[in-house]
């Protein structure tokens, strides 16, 4: 069997149309405009290139879009500053800033600061919370786009056995919240699980978080199961160039699971799409909409 290919970069455009006629909205009949701001510090390339690209995929959704960059040597106390400023902005209902910051000043720190409310990202404490007790914070972004990917592709979850390798801040423990809301049986493993091969064998669901290139091999895959493969790992060719694979080895997962990610194209495009639906919600929350 050949695996369906779940197609994210169509999803995301799909999803990114809908929030396009709901800005329009917004704006006719309540004067609001979604805002997102975003603080680069540093310069280090794969962030400029992402920042680059939210700028551009917030302004063609119409929203408005607020880019911050600062040099390196900015110090924790001004970026903590700025951060202040934005939360008290009534024209910013989203802050992202871009990680991984410079060594000398503390992520925690600076997460921590932003008003949970606009925290677009959904890595506050409080929104983890939210998430972790059945509340309406904001979501990470990458979790809730693979929680889409696989209600539009499986509908009802209920009963399936999720088993997610990865246990981040970022992916591996939101999405195990995210599918525990679907009635999923949950298992998340990591670098100390023992048998990882078996436990993966396991899954209905199998969602490879690790950042390991094609770590998952197909022998893992449990016939027919459903693999969204969260990874981008850049590896070199023969060539002498580089191709971008994920966490999970494709050609041999795609002759046995019944549906799959692919890498690009997959998890990828749904994180930003995501982020523009996170800033929306945010804005209509701050006018009572939802």
């Amino acid at each position: 069997m050949t695996a369906h290919l779940i197609d994210g970069k169509a999803f995301a455009a799909s999803l990114r149309a809908r929030l396009t006629a709901e800005i329009v909205a917004l704006k006719a009949e309540h004067g609001l405009t979604p805002g997102l701001a975003v603080v680069l510090v540093g310069t280090d390339p794969a962030s400029e290139v992402y920042v680059r690209s939210k700028g551009r995929e917030t302004l063609a959704a119409g929203m408005a879009s607020f880019e911050y960059k600062k040099p390196a040597d900015t110090t924790e106390a001004e970026l903590l500053a700025l951060v202040e400023q934005l939360n008290h902005d009534d024209a910013v209902h989203g802050i992202l800033v871009q990680l991984p910051l410079p060594p000398h000043i503390r992520t925690e720190k600076v997460l921590a600061a932003i008003d949970p409310a606009k925290d677009v990202d959904g890595f506050h404490v409080i929104n983890a919370g939210l998430l972790a007790t059945g509340g309406a914070g904001l979501v990470p972004c990458t979790p809730v786009g693979c929680q889409m990917l696989l209600r539009d592709y499986l509908g009802d979850m209920s009963g399936l056995e999720a088993v997610i390798v990865g246990r981040s801040n970022i992916v591996g423990k939101p999405l195990a919240q995210l599918l525990l809301q679907d009635n999923c049986t949950v298992t998340i493993a990591h670098s100390k699980s023992r048998d990882l091969a078996t436990i993966c064998r396991r899954a209905d669901i199998l969602v490879a978080a690790v950042g390991r290139p094609e770590m998952i091999r197909g022998s893992w895959i449990k016939p027919g199961a459903t693999v969204i493969d969260v990874g981008v790992n850049r590896i070199p060719t023969s060539e002498g160039k580089t191709r971008l694979v994920g966490d999970v080895a494709f050609a041999e997962a795609v002759e046995i699971a019944g549906a799959i990610t692919p890498v690009p194209g997959g998890v990828g495009p749904m994180t930003i799409a995501c982020l523009l639906n996170n800033t929306v919600t945010a804005a209509r929350r701050t006018c009572g909409l939802s």
